[in-house]
């Protein structure tokens, strides 16, 4: 499987912040942004990512993550001219996607929770179909909402209703089969000019394909668009990784117990972070002081 992180957008919400960088290079505790949804990916065992950002801002994330070889994972980089919607990522990713299975996480969402890496690796290794998550949210008219029968299977899916169906909305992780390319070709733009990823989503609902997988208790999504909800980001990485001394999205970290980057190779990444608490912490892994391979 293929995975695309979708870090586009002027990030106007976030202005002055945003005024000469990408949001998701801003950061979230003690690291960018875009390494919450590339650890995400890495979890789910994709090691062939496709970063695709704005003219301006795709030579920033080369500077910072280069072709991914100290992560043990390959990425390339795309273009997207205009933010025309993030069904226009299966577009303009095509070529890379190839006849793969692929996976799309937005570059500004953060997952977490025990038990979320085996979620992730079973969406990945699902042959055909679609599977998406879902997440209780308090402003339902934010967000593509889904709707549920009686029995907690999906029946409809509808973006930022005026009268939502449910408190369900759909997260920015996506996995698909390869056929979501030929479907993004065939969407038709929305009102507001754009590709919809929830009008992709509801051609697999309609054929029976889409599994929409619940994050409830113990999971927590973030989606940091704005000021407030960036510092919320912060805080919530701090204090889970104050209490439960294990980083969350420490790229070197999964990479090393996933045996994709060797002792040595580790021992390089941390060269250039010794004198702060990330390197320490990276350290700490080296020397195997965490029994728990990888974290839920």
């Amino acid at each position: 499987m293929k995975g695309i992180i979708l870090a586009g957008g002027s990030g106007t919400r976030l202005y002055p912040l945003t005024m000469v960088t990408s949001k998701q290079l801003l950061p979230i505790y003690d690291k960018p942004m875009i390494y919450y949804p590339l650890s995400v990916l890495m979890n789910a065992g994709i090691r062939d990512i496709l970063i695709i950002s704005t003219p301006d801002d795709t030579p920033r994330f080369e500077a910072l993550l280069g072709d991914g070889d100290q992560f043990g994972i390959r990425l390339s980089y795309a273009v997207q001219p205009s933010p025309d919607g993030l069904a226009q990522a299966f577009i303009i990713g095509e070529e890379f996607i190839g006849d793969d299975s692929v996976a799309m996480i937005l570059g500004d969402n953060i997952f977490a929770g025990h038990g979320l890496n085996k979620r992730l690796f079973n969406a990945a290794n699902k042959k055909d179909g679609a599977t998406v998550f879902g997440y209780y949210v308090d402003d339902p008219e934010r967000f593509g909402i889904v709707e549920f029968d009686s029995d907690g299977k999906a029946i409809s899916i509808e973006e930022k209703p005026a009268k939502p169906k449910s408190n369900y909305c759909v997260t920015g992780l996506y996995f698909y089969d390869n056929k979501v390319v030929e479907y993004a070709k065939n969407l038709k733009p929305s009102a507001r000019g754009e590709l919809e990823i929830t009008d992709l989503n509801r051609i697999y609902l309609e054929e029976g394909k889409l599994d929409v997988e619940l994050l409830g208790q113990g999971f927590t999504w973030l989606d940091t668009g704005t000021h407030e909800s960036l510092v919320d980001a912060t805080n919530f990485v701090r204090t889970m990784e104050t209490h439960q001394h294990r980083k969350i999205a420490c790229l070197e970290e999964i990479a090393y117990l996933s045996h994709w980057i060797t002792k040595d190779q580790l021992m390089e990444n941390i060269e250039p972070l010794k004198k702060n608490q990330y390197g320490q912490y990276l350290m700490d892994v080296l020397a195997g002081k965490y029994i728990d391979k990888l974290h839920g």
